[in-house]
C-alpha cells in the first residue's frame, strides 16, 4: 500500500494514492478536493490530511473496511449540509487523530454563525458485542451512516482518537434520530480513546452503543440532550470526564430499549466524573439509570446544581432497572452532591446502601475545571 502525505501545494485538490494489499501494481488515483471534501476510501486505501490545508467537509467521508484515515495534529475541518455531513469509519477500518495538547484536530461547522446541529459528527463502528442484534455475537445497522457493526471481538481495534474537539454536531432526521458529538458502535477495547471534548452537540455529546472501548479525559460541554450516554451492552471503563451544560443527563445509561433484559448486560465503570448542570435544564437529573440500566460500578461522582441528583423510573415502569440496584448491581461509592435541591435519588426500593456519599475531586478538583482540559478545549 502506498501513502500520500499531503503538502501544501495540493491546494486544488488532495490526491490518494490506492492500490490492491495483494498486489501492489494495481494502483488507482482518487481526487479529493479541500474545498468540497467528502468520497469514500475503500478496502487497501490509505490517506493522511494535511494540517496547513482547511478541509470543507460537504457530504458523508466513509472509511470502508481495510482502508486507513489518518488526521495529524492541528487539522481543520469544517463541515457544513446538516445530516448528509459526517465521517464514519466502518468495521475492519482504521482512523488514527493525532492531536496534540497544543494542538488538537478540530472537526467544527463550517457556517458563518455556527450553532448546534450544523452537521452529523463522528462514527466509529467495531466488531465488539453489542445486546442491540442479540447475545451472541450478532451484528446490528448503525442508527446514522447505516453502517454494520457488533459482533464478538471485544479488543477489536479502530484505531486511535486523541486530542479531538468535535464542535456544532447532532443535525437531526427526526426527533428520534439525530447524531451525536462521538457515537462508538461496538467500538473494542483495542481502540484509543482519550482527550475528546464535545463541544455544542445538538444531541448527546459522546455515545456508546454497546462494545468494549475504554476512554478517559472526556469533556461534554453544552449538550442538548445528554452529555454521556452508554447503552445496549456496553462493557467498559470511562474515567476523568467532565461535564457542563446539560439539556437532560449528565450521564444516561441504559442496558436496551427493547427489552431491559438483554444480554450480554451493560457493564460500566464510571471513574472521576464531574457533572454541572450548568446554563441548561438539566432535566433528566445528574445521573439516569434507563432502560435495565445495567450495572453501574461509579467512584468519586461529584454532582451540582441539578433539581435531582439520580433519575430512575418507578419499578412498575422499569423493572429491570431497578432490581438491578435492589441486587447491588448499581454502585455509587463515592458520591457527592452539591446544591441538589430535591431528592439525591429517585430509586425507591429496598437497597439502602447503593449510595455512599463523601467529599469528591470528581474530574479533576470538584466543579473546578480539571487540569489536564487546559490547551485544547474551547468554551471552558
Amino acid at each position: 500500500m502506498k501513502k500520500l502525505l499531503l503538502s501544501t501545494l495540493a491546494i486544488t485538490a488532495l490526491l490518494m494514492t490506492s492500490c490492491s494489499r495483494d498486489d501492489d501494481s494495481n494502483e488507482t488515483t482518487q481526487t479529493f478536493d479541500p474545498s468540497n471534501f467528502k468520497g469514500v476510501l475503500t478496502a487497501g486505501q490509505s490517506l493522511t490530511l494535511d494540517p496547513a490545508v482547511t478541509y470543507k467537509l460537504t457530504g458523508s467521508l466513509v472509511v470502508k473496511a481495510d482502508a486507513t484515515l489518518t488526521i495529524p495534529a492541528g487539522t481543520r475541518i469544517e463541515a457544513t449540509g446538516g445530516t448528509s455531513s459526517y465521517i464514519a469509519v466502518a468495521q475492519d477500518a482504521l482512523i488514527y487523530i493525532n492531536g496534540t495538547e497544543t494542538n488538537p484536530v478540530i472537526m467544527t461547522s463550517g457556517k458563518t454563525n455556527p450553532a448546534p446541529g450544523d452537521w452529523g459528527g463522528l462514527v466509529v463502528c467495531g466488531k465488539a458485542r453489542t445486546n442491540k442484534g442479540g447475545a451472541n455475537g450478532e451484528t446490528a445497522t448503525a442508527e446514522v451512516s447505516d453502517l454494520t457493526y457488533g459482533g464478538s471481538d471485544n479488543n477489536d481495534s479502530s484505531g486511535i482518537i486523541r486530542y479531538l474537539r468535535i464542535e456544532y454536531t447532532g443535525a437531526a432526521f427526526t426527533n428520534q434520530k439525530e447524531f451525536n458529538g462521538l457515537s462508538l458502535f461496538g467500538v473494542g477495547s483495542g481502540t484509543t480513546v482519550e482527550y475528546v471534548q464535545a463541544y455544542k452537540s445538538g444531541d448527546d455529546g459522546i455515545e456508546f452503543f454497546g462494545g468494549s472501548v475504554n476512554a478517559k479525559y472526556l469533556i461534554a460541554l453544552h449538550s442538548e440532550d445528554d452529555a454521556v450516554d452508554f447503552a445496549d451492552g456496553y462493557s467498559g471503563t470511562l474515567e476523568n470526564v467532565f461535564i457542563k451544560d446539560v439539556a437532560k443527563a449528565g450521564v444516561e445509561g441504559s442496558n436496551n430499549g427493547d427489552n431491559g433484559d438483554a444480554l450480554p448486560t451493560t457493564n460500566a465503570t464510571l471513574k472521576n466524573f464531574t457533572i454541572l448542570k450548568g446554563s441548561l435544564n438539566g432535566e433528566e437529573h445528574g445521573m439516569y439509570i434507563k432502560e435495565g440500566g445495567g450495572k453501574w460500578n461509579a467512584q468519586n461522582i461529584y454532582i451540582q446544581d441539578f433539581s435531582k441528583g439520580i433519575k430512575i423510573k418507578p419499578a412498575a415502569e422499569d423493572a429491570p432497572a431497578n432490581t438491578n440496584v435492589d441486587n447491588g448491581f448499581v454502585i455509587f461509592n463515592p458520591i457527592q452532591f452539591v446544591n441538589v435541591a430535591g431528592s439525591k435519588s429517585e430509586y425507591s426500593g429496598t437497597n439502602t446502601t447503593y449510595l455512599t456519599e463523601g467529599n469528591n475531586t470528581g474530574a479533576g478538583n470538584g466543579a473546578e475545571t480539571p487540569s489536564w482540559a487546559q490547551g485544547w478545549t474551547t468554551g471552558l
